[in-house]
């Protein structure tokens, strides 16, 4: 991969924007579609090109399942178990249409051969994981957004709290798999420290 050329920073740190599994199988219509979920990848390509220049790195996750064992389930619990989602390989694992002119920095890709809901337990084509990523380009803060507020989006703030970075959720560019799940992670990571923004707020100068 050729260098990441930083953007300047906003507010004295090197902040990036983590966008969380923005796939065709999270959003209406898809395997595991999220209501709420394209407006949510409008919502983040519209952010994105406002605010490129005030983040340091960009970078992407994918659910991309080649044989995740025991994550799929012809009789799904949708806890543990799920149906088929995010197939390595077919349309709806891919990134969605509304980020065709995001260019990420970085993209990873999870869940290859077992469960994966944080950005963290993913990797670059290159071999690199999210963590790795971020140091390498000297982040010191993220934003995260994507699908689902309650699973994957959830599971990556807290990872990116346990790797002491100060973390954002941007609240109206997520979305929950539904109400109750989506007030339970919030209150998982304010206990963690992350905190919320709206998509107005992220950057009040403008």
């Amino acid at each position: 991969m050729s260098p990441v050329t930083l953007g300047p920073a906003y507010d004295g740190s090197m902040r990036a924007l983590l966008v969380v599994d923005v796939q065709p199988t999270f959003c209406e219509g898809g395997a595991l579609g999220v209501e709420g979920g394209n407006a949510v990848a409008e919502g983040i390509a519209a952010f994105a090109a406002r605010h490129r220049e005030q983040y340091g790195l960009v970078v992407t996750t994918q659910d991309w399942h080649i044989d995740p064992g025991a994550h799929f389930s012809e009789a799904p619990d949708f806890v543990d178990t799920w149906p088929p989602h995010g197939v390595a390989g077919t349309a709806e694992a891919e990134l969605h249409p509304a980020l065709a002119s995001l260019s990420p920095d970085a993209s990873v890709k999870k869940g290859q051969y077992a469960a994966a809901y944080s950005g963290y337990e993913g990797t670059s084509d290159d071999g690199r994981n999210l963590a790795h990523i971020l140091a390498e380009a000297g982040i010191t803060s993220v934003d995260v957004v994507g699908i689902a507020e309650s699973h994957c989006v959830k599971e990556t703030a807290l990872d990116s709290r346990r790797e002491q970075l100060p973390t954002r959720v941007v609240s109206d560019l997520t979305v929950p798999v539904s109400p109750d799940q989506g007030a339970a992670a919030r209150a998982a990571m304010a206990e963690a420290g992350v905190t919320y923004v709206t998509a107005a707020e992220a950057f009040p100068a403008d």
